[in-house]
């Protein structure tokens, strides 16, 4: 089996699969253009985010057998399109959903007890305790938005808190020990933080707007270490504003892939522009599950998928 590898990742993927009998090739540069042309050579491709796999890329690869994603999601695929071919799609969230799970939690602790705003006043010469006097995570009820790996990671580090954990998500019978899992009526009735764990589809496109958090019976703090696409950031100032929400750490953002690129020159989009403004809310550049374990994990992961899936061809 051939394979070849789009975007550069850890070394153990490679020594792996060409231990275990494939033949790997690799091609970090050429456009998608160039790589449609001699696609057809390959069984098998392992990509990141370089890129968007759509029915032309996929007509493309007459000889594919599997896309492999190092990553959490898949929506840089055209999944319906690939399956209906036969392609086999591979992704990761088993490599890096502790991390997301620490990270959450780093960001909510950190809103919770300011600490960023403190961080800066200090170092700006200002030493002002009662502004900065935080509140604790005891008694307070969790709510989890989506409960697969992501979820049950971020539920799983709560449980050195006194804390109540619910969770929602449209599969039923997911809950475990860490969460229990209630109706959308229950949980927005209920929960002082919400978390999003979700993946991007047309159901959670958007889902964050004014009309979703004009369902919470009193105010909430918002944290987003899933798709920054889920999230409506111009209705979300407007709760922060209104008080809806008491504050929000984000490590994705709706503009990742238009904006980012011009996110430090003159072409800020009004609506970021106020939420950098915000002592409250906590931004971080997607890198939630983007830590030195998780590369090797998420590695390890694809590794063992693409070994067990196709260990009976290799050539």
């Amino acid at each position: 089996m051939k394979i070849l590898h789009l975007d550069k990742n850890h070394p153990l993927l490679i020594e792996q699969l060409t231990k275990a009998g494939y033949k790997n090739e690799e091609d970090y540069t050429s456009s998608k253009s160039d790589i449609e042309q001699i696609i057809s050579g390959y069984d098998g491709i392992v990509i990141r985010s370089r890129f968007k796999c759509d029915s032309t890329f996929i007509d493309a690869g007459t000889n594919l057998k599997f896309i492999a994603r190092v990553g959490a999601g898949l929506e840089s695929i055209d999944i319906p399109y690939a399956e209906s071919k036969g392609i086999t799609l591979i992704s990761a969230p088993e490599g890096n959903c502790n991390a997301v799970g620490e990270h959450t939690l780093g960001m909510l602790l950190s809103l919770f007890n300011k600490l960023n705003k403190a961080d800066l006043e200090v170092k700006k010469g200002k030493w002002n305790r009662e502004t900065n006097r935080g509140i604790e995570l005891d008694g307070k009820t969790v709510g989890i938005i989506g409960y697969g790996n992501m979820g049950k990671a971020f539920s799983k580090k709560l449980q050195g808190f006194d804390c109540k954990v619910i969770c929602y998500d449209i599969k039923e019978n997911v809950g475990d020990k860490n969460a229990t899992q209630v109706s959308l009526k229950t949980f927005q009735k209920e929960v002082d933080v919400v978390s999003l764990h979700i993946p991007w589809t047309p159901l959670t496109n958007s889902m964050v707007n004014s009309n979703f958090i004009n369902q919470f019976s009193k105010a909430f703090w918002l944290l987003n270490t899933a798709r920054g696409k889920s999230v409506v950031t111009s209705d979300i100032i407007l709760a922060l504003k209104k008080g809806q929400l008491l504050g929000a750490g984000l490590d994705v953002l709706e503009f990742e892939k238009s904006s980012f690129e011009s996110l430090f020159s003159n072409k800020i989009p009004a609506s970021l522009s106020d939420l950098l403004s915000m002592d409250n809310v906590i931004l971080s550049p997607h890198v939630a599950g983007w830590t030195i374990e998780s590369k090797e994990k998420l590695a390890q992961v694809i590794a063992e998928k693409i070994v067990r899936k196709f260990k009976e061809i290799k050539t």
